[in-house]
Order: C-alpha cells, then sequence, then structure tokens
C-alpha cells in the first residue's frame, strides 16, 4: 500500500511539473493580453481628421460583430445599427449640414465635415420603450470603438448630426436608414484611417470616490 501510495505521489508531481509550463505560458499570455486591453483604451482618441483610404469589410465587420457583443440590459439587444459607407449619401448629408449651419449665421471656415472626413458613418437608434436602451447602446458603441482602435482606425463620437437628421429638412435621409417606426436615433460614430493624433485631454480624476 506503502508503495503504491509513493508512485501516486510521484507521478503527480512529474504531472503538476508537466503543467507548470503551460500555466506559466498562459498566465504570460492573459498579463499581456490585459496590457492589450488597457492599451487600447489608454490610447483613443476622438478622430476628427482621416486619411481618403476605404474601410476594409473584413474590418467594418469585427468592429460590428465586437458591438452587438456588447453587455445589454435582459439581453434585449434593444439597439439598431446602420452602416453608411456610400460617399453619395455622406455627401449628401454633409451638404446639408453646411447648409443649415450657414442659415444659423455660422462661419463658412468653422464648419467641419459632418463625418469629419471618414469615409464611414455608422447610426445607433433605440428603443425608448425600455428604460436602459440608451445604456445599452452606449456600450455598443463603446466596444465598436474600442475594436476600431485595436484594428488601427480611429473613430469619432457624432451626437450634433444625430440631432441634424431629426430635422425636417432631413427626413429623406433618415427614412433611408430604414429604422423601426419606434425606434429614436441616438447617435452617430465616424470610423476611418486617422490622419491626425491628437494629445489626450485631460480627465477628472477627483470625481471618482471609494466610498467605505
Amino acid at each position: 500500500m506503502k508503495t503504491i501510495s509513493r508512485l501516486l505521489l510521484i507521478a503527480g508531481l512529474v504531472s503538476l511539473s508537466a503543467c507548470t509550463p503551460s500555466q506559466k505560458s498562459t498566465e504570460v499570455q492573459n498579463v499581456t493580453s490585459e496590457n492589450q486591453v488597457i492599451e487600447t483604451i489608454m490610447s483613443r482618441r476622438s478622430i476628427r481628421k482621416y486619411k481618403q483610404q476605404p474601410v476594409e469589410q473584413e474590418k467594418l465587420q469585427q468592429i460590428l460583430d465586437c458591438g452587438i457583443n456588447a453587455p445589454n440590459g435582459q439581453n434585449k439587444q434593444s439597439w439598431e445599427i446602420r452602416v453608411v459607407n456610400t460617399p453619395e449619401y455622406i455627401s449628401e448629408l454633409d451638404s446639408l449640414n453646411r447648409s443649415l449651419a450657414l442659415a444659423k449665421g455660422m462661419d463658412a471656415s468653422k464648419i467641419r465635415h459632418a463625418s469629419y472626413g471618414a469615409p464611414v458613418m455608422i447610426f445607433i437608434a433605440n428603443d425608448p420603450s425600455y428604460d436602459f436602451s440608451q445604456v445599452d447602446c452606449g456600450l455598443l458603441g463603446a466596444n465598436m470603438i474600442l475594436t476600431a482602435q485595436s484594428l488601427g482606425l480611429g473613430s469619432c463620437c457624432l451626437g450634433g448630426i444625430a440631432r441634424t437628421m431629426k430635422l425636417p429638412e432631413a427626413e429623406s435621409l433618415l427614412k433611408r436608414l430604414e429604422l423601426p417606426e419606434n425606434y429614436n436615433l441616438l447617435y452617430a460614430i465616424s470610423f476611418g484611417y486617422p490622419d491626425e493624433s491628437p494629445a489626450a485631454k485631460p480627465r477628472k480624476a477627483e470625481k471618482i470616490k471609494f466610498i467605505e
């Protein structure tokens, strides 16, 4: 019996020894992966100048897939997503945005392109009947933005353009998004290859408090 116990002990030690390198390798990989996520988050910037380079369909699909895998309340997935990467639509929206800004007396030299020149705009609408729908849509957008950053793409949230899209002058553009009747266009995000490297803006760490 003692002999069998000794053999089992030796076998266990050998097995443990054999697993150790693999476990260490996994731990290193996990640490590296964690650092990559943090690096992606901390290096993200809002991009307002883009290269005239189309976004590959494969990358765009990855952004969308990661977006819809965001956490959401009760798995309602209370969002609708519309991808616009046709120059004609974006140009028409930009022209309308510019004419409306000029009508308000805005300095023409200060009017920016509707998508900041990005070749892709993704419009996100929420279901107002669900009270946490806007939160879900925010998480969806965050996933897409960080995925884009990890793929070498830039992005910028566009809240103002969603307001423009709800004006009577933009009715035809809004209809072309084919949103469900009960959904509300919440915001848009521009995506493309960045043509600038803006510095990080200071964050207010004092807004974080630990409650005892």
